[in-house]
């Protein structure tokens, strides 16, 4: 099953890890992320059960006994399980059966409803979430700073070289597909927009045989991309989309396709920083609005490089996205957790990086050099404000992430500058 061409990828290693320990895996995520490939290059053979040779064959035997497509080398891999969800049990009862760890991969690009799964599968199959390709894995970032060193305090100043910000809007435009990452830019938007268009007239539907108004589901997608990267509720989403399309979703049909989008793993919000020692009253509970790559984004508000260079308040949104995909994907890979704060005295962090050991660093993301000086301060002045709270932990590590530097550098208060593109986990 081995690819010889097969780009490493940062959940390899979890892979491995999980594999020891359980004996099933199943890696989730949206569509043409990478989690074939992936599973492809830990498994030593397989079944696909979306292949459509013989009418959809495969599908049909899985339907007919899941029991019949389980023997085969191991670790062995069963793509696209949730066509099928007997699978699960059946994977499940098998695991139980043979007693040994590393026996199956799953891979699944949307959670289905709990109907016809009789046991969840704890303690017999591990979960791992994949992601689009961060700029290290694709090759689009020197990886010259290492995340977890930098959550330590831990950075050698290094010169990282010019930055293009035509290549910035490129990787944001292209996404992190593995697909995508040779196609001329010219033509790289064409991915992520029949990705959108896949969702609209099918992917919605399947996830639970009920036919739904497409043009809502339109509606609600260019609206949650006119607001990537920020706090909005569903009531401001509402308000969104009657403003600019003249149009009216309840709240019902709002909660429903948000759920839809969460389980077909389209969109990846980015949960608000609490923990017991700080006041909750005085943190805002809401997340921050993520599409699971801006590229789609892009793809909904028909963002090209000429446009994005035009408009750098909605440029600079949609690197924060990049930013912070990035960040959590680098994060998550040594136990790390990403989140973002905001309180009522209208305080914000744009990313916080949480250790296993309650450590936490505090991210500000900025697209130009001439804004550094600024969230420089912002870090420092929100940092003073916590150290005269109760019992509160302040952020062990303040760094902004910036688009345009050509240096990774400590300043003289403190704070540290990177690079998106020189960063690694």
């Amino acid at each position: 099953m081995k690819d010889n061409n097969y780009k490493p990828r940062i959940i390899d290693n979890d892979v491995k890890r999980y594999l020891s320990a359980f004996g099933a895996v199943c890696i989730e995520g949206p569509k043409w992320c990478g989690k074939t490939w992936t599973s492809r290059h830990h498994s030593e053979s397989e079944y696909l059960v979306g292949d459509p040779q013989n009418n959809f064959q495969n599908r049909q035997l899985a339907q007919l006994s899941p029991a019949l497509i389980l023997p085969g080398d191991t670790p062995r891999l069963i793509d696209e399980w949730q066509e099928v969800t007997s699978i699960w049990d059946a994977v499940r009862y098998e695991v139980d059966t043979r007693g040994k760890k590393g026996q199956f991969i799953l891979t699944g690009s949307s959670t289905p409803k709990r109907k016809g799964i009789l046991h969840s599968g704890v303690g017999r199959i591990g979960k791992l979430r994949m992601r689009p390709m961060t700029l290290y894995e694709s090759g689009c970032s020197s990886g010259e700073v290492s995340l977890s060193e930098l959550c330590e305090g831990k950075m050698i100043p290094k010169l990282t070289g010019d930055v293009d910000i035509r290549k910035l809007i490129d990787n944001i435009i292209r996404g992190g597909w593995p697909g995508n990452q040779d196609t001329p830019i010219e033509s790289a938007a064409l991915l992520p927009k029949e990705y959108i268009a896949g969702v609209i007239d099918d992917e919605v539907h399947r996830i639970d045989d009920i036919q739904r108004d497409k043009r809502k589901i339109e509606l609600l997608l260019r609206s949650l991309a006119r607001n990537e990267s920020t706090t909005v509720t569903n009531s401001t989403i509402l308000n969104d989309i009657k403003a600019v399309d003249d149009e009216e979703l309840d709240k019902n049909t709002v909660s429903v396709y948000m759920d839809i989008f969460n389980r077909l793993f389209l969109t990846d919000n980015q949960l608000p920083f609490s923990t017991n020692i700080r006041s909750s009253v005085r943190v805002k509970q809401a997340e921050k609005r993520h599409f699971a790559d801006p590229s789609l984004a892009c793809a909904l508000l028909g963002a090209t490089p000429e446009k994005l260079l035009g408009d750098l308040n909605t440029l600079g949104f949609m690197f924060e996205a990049l930013c912070e995909r990035d960040l959590r994907i680098y994060a998550e890979s040594f136990g790390a957790k990403l989140y973002h704060y905001q309180d009522y005295s209208n305080k914000e962090i744009d990313a916080v990086i949480e250790l296993a050991n309650g450590d936490w660093s505090a991210f500000e993301i900025k697209l130009g050099t001439n804004q550094i000086d600024s969230a420089a301060a912002q870090l420092i002045e929100l940092k003073k404000s916590i150290e005269k709270e109760k019992n509160a932990i302040p952020p062990s590590v303040l760094c902004v992430i910036c688009g345009m530097s050509n240096a990774a550098y400590q300043r003289p208060d403190g704070v540290y500058v990177v690079p998106i593109t020189a960063l690694k986990n």
